[in-house]
Formats: C-alpha cells, structure tokens, sequence
C-alpha cells in the first residue's frame, strides 16, 4: 500500500474525527440514509408490509436514534468501540447498523468496533449469526446474582428494559459492565410520568413470558440512571404519531417534524430514548 492511500486509509478508518459540539443536535442528524427501502427487506424488523410503502417509516426510529448514538461514542472514544447489546431479538441493530454504515455518504462520521457481543435470554443463533453477531451470550438480565462480562465503551438496551420487573437492578448490572466513562444507550415506550403506575399495573396484571412489565417517563429514566451511578447526557422522544403507511411517511419533512416534537416534548406518549454516561 502506498504511503499515500495508507494516510487516506488511517484517517478513515483508524482515527475518527473527534465529536462536533452538536453531536447531540437532533436536527443535524443524517436522514438521508434512510430513503433505501432496502432496510426493510425481510420480516427482521417486525415492520408490516403496509409500514414498507413509505420512505420514512417512524418505525425504524429506534433503530436510527441509537446508530447516531453509537457514532457520537465512537467519535469521542476515538477508536473502534467494546459494545455489548442486551435483548439482540432477531439482530435488528446489528443489521441496522451495516446498513447505515453503507450508505452513508459521509465516511467518517459512521461508528466502528471492535467488539459486539449480544446477549438474550433466548438467543436465535441461526438468525443473529445471519445478521452479523459472532459472539452471543445466553443470559437473563434478570437472573439473580448475574454478572455480565465487563470492560465494554458502550451498552446497547433497545427496547429491553420494560420486559424487566426490575428495571433499576437490571440497569445496575448493565452500568457494572461498563469502563470508567462509559455509556448506556436506551430506548422504550414512554407516558408521561403521572401515567406510569396505572399502566404498569394494568401491564403487570396480564403480562405473558418476557412481555410489557414496566413503563417509563422521562423522570423515572432519569432516577434509573442516577441508582446505577449514571448521568444522562442526552434524552428525546422520538414522535407526535406513527400509523402505518401513513401518507406524511414518505415526506422527509415530516419525519423532522416528528423529531422536533420528540425533542421538545420526551413524555409524549411513544417512544424515548437516551444515552447515560458511567463516572470517568
């Protein structure tokens, strides 16, 4: 290799440029990327074929929220990340995350790692591995006196924590995984806070085998995360509304409409998501 395209080389691969000061900017975030209905071929996703017909499905939010997260940590980390992702379901972020990484136009701003290692309670290996995850770990978040693998730069918890009855001791165990400095990634659905109690009693009352037990508001994420000796840096809820196939899903502009809202109003009943940050 040259000299010269090794340099090319180093700078996009090997030395990520340090975070912007917005890497916390919503609105900057990259959009375009999602325009592909590639990101939805097969039934991965959980998404309807219905929900297929539009451009901007808000349905893959969750998947787009935590890839931005990700690349900020990669970015201030400064080289490829140690991840492990609690509650992998079908590999969605893994498979997420691949995409992303190829379409992006700009190839410095996309996270890289060193290591991913998933764990669930119920591993489907076949399709993780189809998906891109060589290491899984076969865990219950919840088993007593668990104690996960540790030294990692970031946690994945997508969608994982309201299937815990015991979300603080859950999160807990997932900060104890973390180095000094390290970050938790979360997403989950959200009510506004006077709402949690009766939702999760209702939850609780007719819940099935790894279901809904535990609802969120931005407040109790914010009392989680300070328990486990957290701090978060960022927080957003993601929309005003998501129906499938909805029309307004194939404009752009409404999908930043959507994460203007999420911004200025977390609690609005749909989904939430944050990044928390373990003492340096």
């Amino acid at each position: 290799m040259s000299s010269s395209k090794a340099l090319a080389f180093e700078r996009e691969i090997a030395l990520p440029a340090p975070p912007p000061p917005d890497a916390y900017d919503v609105s900057r975030w990259e959009t375009d990327f999602l325009r592909t209905r590639d990101f939805l071929r097969g039934r991965e996703f959980g998404i309807s074929d219905r929900a297929k017909t539009v451009r901007y499905p808000v349905r893959m939010l969750r998947y787009w929220f935590t890839w931005h997260l990700l690349a900020a940590e990669y970015h201030r980390v400064g080289r490829p990340l140690d991840l492990i992702e609690l509650g992998t379901h079908n590999g969605q972020m893994r498979k997420f995350t691949r995409f992303a990484n190829e379409r992006m136009r700009h190839r410095m701003r996309i996270p890289r790692w060193n290591r991913w290692l998933g764990v669930d309670a119920v591993p489907k290996y076949k399709i993780l591995r189809r998906a891109g995850y060589h290491h899984v770990l076969e865990a219950d978040i919840e088993t007593p006196h668990l104690t996960l693998p540790d030294s990692f730069d970031t946690a994945i918890c997508l969608h994982i924590l309201e299937h815990t009855a015991q979300p603080a001791a859950a999160l807990r165990k997932i900060a104890a995984a973390l180095r000094p400095g390290g970050s938790v990634i979360g997403g989950s659905p959200v009510l506004p806070h006077c709402l949690i109690g009766l939702r999760e009693r209702q939850l609780r009352r007719k819940a099935q085998r790894l279901g809904h037990v535990t609802v969120f508001s931005p407040q109790r994420v914010h009392e989680l995360a300070t328990d486990a000796g957290l701090t978060i840096e960022f927080i957003s809820g993601a929309y005003l509304i998501r129906h499938k196939g909805f029309i307004c899903e194939n404009s752009e502009a409404w999908l930043k409409f959507n994460l203007r809202w999420g911004r200025a109003f977390p609690w609005w009943p749909g989904e939430i998501h944050w990044l928390a940050r373990k003492a340096a």
